[in-house]
């Protein structure tokens, strides 16, 4: 009885040995090996989103950094002009960036409809004056644009790679359990293989859509006070506009 029971045990534990040794030795490329072919190529499309993601994060941050820097560096020189309408409106000052291309813009349409500033009549400065503010608008339009560039490709990263990974997850496990019907056997040996395989592209999923997430809504949260600054600096340039304008025309 003691030899058959002794055997018993060693039966029990043996599995349990094999078990614990090939999970010490599993890592993420054996996973890699055990998936199939679809969940395969679902995490060579997830790893390239994240290079993707990756790129768009610190493209972006480094654009919206440095279109501050241009907005800043700009705002300061504007302010030591004593008259924002005696600059030239092909070049208004030396700088570059956002603010730089709205005050262009509306000083151009200020000249192109009629720069005159001793004019009195109060109609055609009126009409003036909407033309400016309709350019600085159409300004406005097209830099948000421009600080929105590939935002909607993150976004579109963030919610479709944990899709994916539960695509390549839900593929797998169903392989698993047909392979396994079709073999007839029902072993945990047969079965874990497969499905630690398939849970690899549910990892990966998260993996890339984790940070995205977090760089996705820090981006969109400064784009968006970008654009709230870009339309304040617009309306404080109409302002300024139209009371040169008036100032020169009542002088």
């Amino acid at each position: 009885m003691g030899v058959i029971y002794i055997s018993f045990m060693n039966a029990l534990i043996t599995p349990d040995l094999f078990f614990i040794q090939a999970a010490a030795n599993a890592n993420v490329f054996t996973y890699f090996a055990q998936s199939n072919f679809a969940g395969k190529v679902i995490i060579l499309i997830l790893a390239l989103c994240s290079v993707i993601a990756w790129s768009v994060m610190l493209g972006k941050y480094l654009d919206l950094s440095r279109l501050r820097a241009q907005n800043l560096r700009y705002e300061r020189l504007l302010s030591k002009e004593g008259h924002l309408l005696a600059l030239d409106p092909s070049l208004p000052g030396k700088g570059a960036g956002p603010f730089y291309n709205l005050v262009r813009e509306g000083l151009e349409a200020f000249a192109r409809y009629g720069g005159d500033l001793a004019d009195t009549d109060t109609h055609r400065v009126s009409l003036r004056m909407g033309h400016v503010e309709n350019a600085l608008q159409r300004g406005v339009a097209e830099q948000t644009v421009r600080y929105e560039t590939k935002m909607v490709l993150l976004g579109s990263i963030v919610t479709g790679a944990p899709f994916l990974g539960l695509l390549g997850t839900v593929w797998g496990v169903m392989d698993a359990f047909g392979g396994m019907a079709g073999t007839g056997s029902a072993s945990l040996q047969s079965l874990a293989p497969g499905v630690s395989g398939a849970l690899l592209t549910t990892v990966a999923g998260l993996v890339v859509a984790i940070p995205s997430v977090f760089g996705y809504n820090y981006l969109l949260q400064q784009t968006k006070i970008a654009v709230v600054e870009l339309e304040n600096f617009a309306s404080t340039v109409a302002d300024r506009i139209e009371l040169e304008a008036q100032a020169a025309a009542n002088s």
